[in-house]
């Protein structure tokens, strides 16, 4: 999948317009919601988990507001998962350079 278009709120996914927060999957993208909003816990990160990633990039927003907490980089470790949690806009450049030649899955937060 190609990720293009990013600014506030808004991001292309293989041409089609998202404007909510999403989870990219090798195979399909779907609505990110988390148990907290600003803070990423690991139940969030469960859709990844089934895809057996090899790296999971985290869209941290606009500005960088959104935290991965530190239980959620520890269930990413112990099952081998490397992150990425940078601001939005390079966590797609990451995402797109990176996702071809590594199993990637990317959570997307749009705003802040």
């Amino acid at each position: 999948m190609r990720l293009s278009g990013y600014r506030f709120g808004r991001i292309e996914v293989d041409g089609a317009e998202w404007t909510e927060d999403i989870v990219v999957l090798p195979r399909k993208v779907r609505p990110w919601r988390r148990k907290e909003g600003h803070r990423v816990h690991p139940e969030d990160l469960s859709p990844a988990l089934a895809e057996t990633p090899q790296l999971v990039i985290v869209g941290t927003g606009f500005s960088g507001i959104l935290k991965v907490s530190p239980e959620a980089e520890q269930a990413l470790t112990e099952r081998g998962i490397k992150l990425l949690a940078l601001k939005t806009a390079e966590a797609v450049e990451a995402y797109n350079e990176l996702s071809p030649k590594k199993r990637v899955c990317a959570f997307l937060h749009l705003t802040c």
